[in-house]
């Protein structure tokens, strides 16, 4: 009879021994737990409706964006199928743009609501061709596109003012995933051209998971507003809207959760957005640098590469599983393969949020040790070594992440 192991946990059920570092969710900084555990305020009075305006008003920029900022109690999955619920009606065709599994998962939400959905596939690691998509809208009339903008799945990040621009003077919509860019990779929604961005709160948002949002484009709404036979209730956009002109929402939100978007979105404006995106882009840059120093080459080839999550593949011999395993076993540090066609072949980890060098260092740390435990020959030091020149390389200046005050917690280099 084999024996059940269980885990080392503390007092809280939490193991001992912890470091969440998955592509989200993502660590949350304790000024963000402790805002959740101030007294739960009433979803109609007017304090939480300053709350519910603080959170739109600071989301604004993050997204690039003079349009309404909707918010629901949800996850970023529950925002996709929002998002075609409100803008299809019943047989309507949907162009979705697969670049890896989050497009497949757009394609698969259409497909159960009754879209006639045309799948445009593309390498999985490798950009969006926009010529195939302009050949694609040429030959076929869409209600709408669909692309995730940072492919967690792969690393790859899309175009999107390429393909604002392709869409901007038609009528089809431009629907965009940035559960996993927002926040760490830019987001120009207006000057882009994107209609609808849906997004959640558990990654570059420094939250716990629940709490969806989405922001509309005039172009949208206008669709937004038809009179349809698609079922709309409770993730009914034209109720969303009208609730979000008297400062509420139409339901029951997740008011712990908007306390602690207002918290986390304070502390990146106070940091500075082009702050927050640059330090995402050198810890990323850092990631890759090292983990190739130690044979785990990067996987994405698109031209332009995620700063919120670095997909590595994984060298022949060793499998991804295995890595993970490793890593949580011996160290409590929790990263992520691959539930797809790339199962075994890559490992994934996050690089967004509440992050600082030193975080870097020490995954890479881990990783050398568990490589050389299953059999993978390296320079031990040779990781943490490229990783340093890397940091110093890109931001020498560059401070760190926020502490838990919103100050410097340590330096780069």
């Amino acid at each position: 009879m084999n024996e059940v192991v269980k885990p080392r946990t503390g007092s809280e059920g939490v193991p001992t021994a912890y470091r969440l570092r998955l592509p989200g969710p993502t660590a949350v900084p304790e000024r963000v737990r402790a805002a959740m555990a101030r007294p739960v305020l009433n979803h109609r009075g007017p304090e939480f409706r300053d709350q519910l305006a603080a959170a739109e008003q600071l989301l604004r920029p993050i997204l690039g964006t003079e349009n309404p900022v909707l918010f629901f109690g949800c996850s970023g999955t529950g925002m996709m199928e929002a998002a075609l619920l409100n803008l299809l009606a019943p047989g309507e065709r949907l162009l979705c743009i697969i670049h890896g599994q989050f497009g497949e998962r757009f394609a698969a939400i259409g497909e159960a609501l009754g879209a006639q959905v045309d799948r445009m596939e593309m390498e999985w690691g490798e950009g969006i061709d926009i010529g195939a998509v302009a050949a694609r809208l040429d030959a076929a009339r869409y209600r709408a596109v669909t692309v995730i903008h940072n492919e967690s799945s792969t690393g790859a990040v899309a175009d999107l003012a390429e393909l604002g621009a392709l869409l901007r003077d038609r009528p089809e919509i431009l629907v965009v995933d940035s559960v996993s860019g927002l926040g760490a990779v830019p987001m120009r929604q207006d000057e882009w051209g994107v209609d609808v961005v849906v997004s959640a709160s558990q990654k570059a948002l420094m939250c716990p998971p629940g709490l969806g949002l989405v922001s509309l484009s005039a172009k949208a709404r206008a669709v937004v507003a038809r009179q349809t036979t698609m079922p709309r209730f409770y993730f009914d956009f034209r109720r969303a809207l009208d609730s979000a002109n008297k400062g509420e929402t139409p339901f029951t939100p997740p008011t712990a959760l908007v306390a602690a978007l207002v918290e986390a979105l304070g502390m990146i404006h106070a940091e500075g957005l082009d702050s927050v995106l640059t330090r995402h882009r050198a810890l990323s840059s850092a990631l890759r640098a090292g983990a190739t120093a130690i044979g785990l080459p990067d996987f994405t080839r698109a031209p332009t590469r995620s700063s919120s999550v670095v997909v590595l593949s994984v060298p022949p011999g060793l499998e991804g599983g295995a890595i993970v395993r490793a890593m949580r076993d011996r160290y409590g540090s929790v990263i992520a393969g691959a539930r797809n066609r790339l199962a075994g072949r890559v490992i994934r980890i996050g690089t967004m949020g509440f992050l600082a060098p030193s975080d870097i260092l020490t995954d890479l740390q881990e990783l050398e040790q568990v490589l050389v435990g299953l059999g993978h020959p390296l320079e031990i030091g040779a990781g943490v070594a490229a990783a340093a020149r890397s940091l110093h390389a890109t931001t020498p200046e560059m401070g760190s992440a926020p502490s838990q005050d919103g100050k410097p917690a340590a330096s780069y280099g």
